[in-house]
């Protein structure tokens, strides 16, 4: 993630009321990773498996915390199983931020399946979610995640890509 896209998501959290987050760091987001650990405003938890990081922001929510799930978007399809286990019978509003990989401007020929099913996984979890490519945007996308979260019990998404990645 560009630095400055970085310090948006930083402050869009803050703004969110995400005072907890739990993440399996990717390339793309790492420096997004070692910012949100190096501040005190958060609790963070990294995880080896993007499914316990789910069910670490769910036990998270109980306690009383805003949370976000920090990964790529290949991780949706790890976290699935305790998304649907945890969320969809129970109620448990975890936003979810994610890396888009497979989307316009892929580089690398394995990125490509992730963004064919990211989306469709998506729906088929009934998670509403934007795609923001425009760091600009990255703020309002965060807090309104988090408010449609909160409001419906139920897990949130925005994926990450574009200008908030590359520079062209």
């Amino acid at each position: 993630m560009l630095d400055h896209a970085a310090q948006e998501a930083i402050t869009g959290l803050k703004e969110a009321g995400i005072d907890f987050v739990s993440g399996l760091p990717d390339g793309w987001q790492r420096n997004l990773h070692e910012l949100v650990e190096a501040d005190p405003f958060f609790e963070y938890v990294p995880v080896c498996n993007e499914g316990v990081g789910f069910s670490i922001c769910a036990g998270a929510w109980l306690g009383g915390k805003h949370t976000v799930l920090v990964m790529e978007n290949s991780g949706l399809r790890v976290a699935a199983e305790y998304i649907a286990r945890i969320s969809l019978g129970t109620g448990v509003p975890v936003v979810l931020m994610l890396s888009y990989r497979g989307d316009l401007g892929e580089t690398e020929h394995w990125g490509i399946p992730h963004g064919i099913v990211v989306e469709p996984l998506l729906d088929a979890l009934r998670i509403p979610y934007q795609i923001v490519r425009d760091p600009a945007l990255l703020r309002r996308a965060l807090r309104r995640a988090n408010r449609l979260a909160q409001a419906q019990l139920h897990p949130t998404a925005v994926l990450v890509s574009g200008d908030c990645i590359w520079e062209e």
